[in-house]
């Protein structure tokens, strides 16, 4: 197992890699076997594996064609576990700018990420990202 200090620079990578929106580099961050899990109940929550992220990937990309910036506020670790804060900003497909504010916290095995769980502002994710639908009851 990799320690707290090391943990930590791999997951400040990952972010850079997503706000360069490098996907083939992001993708490569993760182990085979993790899961995803997106929280709330919006188009977008719900548990992924890395096939299905794959096939994701590019898409939400696709929703920021300038770009979307993560910057990280404040990070924590501690065994495998990293902890971290941060913000997105991006102008979203339909013009508008998309700012959250994040928790996430990533486990790691073997210097992959095997989990991450994502929480954030959820009816900013339905407002802007899923253009204000919201999944069946």
């Amino acid at each position: 197992m990799a320690d707290a200090a090391t943990n930590k620079e791999i997951v400040r990578r990952f972010f850079a890699t997503m706000s360069a929106g490098d996907v083939p580099a992001m993708l490569a961050f993760y182990a085979d076997d993790i899961v995803l899990t997106t929280t709330g109940r919006t188009l977008i929550s719900g548990q992924f594996t890395k096939a299905d992220i794959t096939g994701a990937a590019d898409r939400i990309f696709d929703a920021f064609p300038n770009g979307i910036t993560f910057e990280i506020l404040a990070m924590t670790a501690e065994e495998d576990r990293v902890a971290v804060e941060a913000t997105s900003s991006g102008v979203h497909a339909s013009g508008q700018h998309y700012a959250n504010y994040y928790h996430f916290l990533l486990r790691l095995r073997d210097e992959k990420i095997v989990e991450m769980k994502e929480f954030m502002d959820t009816e900013l994710v339905t407002d802007i990202l899923c253009g204000g639908q919201r999944p069946a009851a």
